[in-house]
């Protein structure tokens, strides 16, 4: 785990709360005579961590941005989309603890096994250093990415709706793809469909969220 540490930047005093971070709700079922615990609590924790340092983002360093926008663009840089990018950064893949049936379907590269490791870590952080490393941490690889601030409003949807009603006569339409993740920690996967034909597909927290990213995918190939 020590190549791990030094991607991170963090050198863990507790090597268990890593190696918890890292435990799959998998590994942990099938690995029951050894007591260990998957990371799901972590997730949880690491979940509002990170939404407390990415508001204090938003309203520090973008002061133009209007209070009723502020929850979208949060939800665009922590989506999970966004972790999973980060999860792959650091190669994370390569040191969770998976169940041999999620280890079999591809589990290394799944983006909310990947993304909610990342959540996981970010709270092993917070537990073992405290909240200034675990905001250096968010810092340095979540709040990294660059967002489109002058969209009108931020709502894909609106954006979408208005680019297909330049053609009289099209449909939008949003379907729900699948629903995965424990109650706490829902993931919802929706689709839109131009005329019957998918032209996106989005995943995120709650089902708002999952539609308007499913809504800004079909804008890049409506406007391709």
């Amino acid at each position: 785990m020590q190549d791990l540490q030094e991607r991170l930047g963090y050198q863990f005093r507790d090597q268990k709360l890593l190696e918890h971070a890292l435990t799959h709700s998998s590994f942990a079922n099938e690995n029951r005579k050894l007591g260990l615990g998957d990371n799901e609590r972590l997730e949880f924790l690491g979940d509002s961590i990170l939404g407390q340092v990415t508001a204090e983002y938003l309203y520090n360093k973008r002061p133009e941005i209007p209070e009723g926008n502020m929850s979208k663009f949060r939800s665009e840089l922590v989506c999970e989309t966004a972790l999973y990018e980060v999860a792959k950064k650091l190669d994370l893949g390569s040191y969770i603890r998976l169940g041999k049936g999620e280890e079999s379907t591809g589990g290394r590269d799944r983006p909310s096994i990947l993304s909610d490791a990342v959540e996981a870590l970010i709270a092993a952080i917070y537990l073992d250093g405290g909240y200034a490393p675990a905001k250096s941490f968010i810092s340095d690889f979540v709040l990294t990415s660059e967002i489109d601030y002058t969209a009108p409003t931020g709502d894909w949807k609106t954006l979408l709706q208005e680019q297909v009603q330049k053609t009289p006569g099209k449909t939008i339409e949003y379907r729900q793809v699948s629903e995965s993740g424990p109650d706490h920690n829902k993931r919802f996967t929706f689709c839109v469909l131009i005329d019957g034909k998918v032209y996106g597909e989005g995943t995120g927290r709650t089902k708002k969220e999952a539609e308007q990213l499913a809504a800004r995918d079909a804008m890049e190939r409506v406007q391709s």
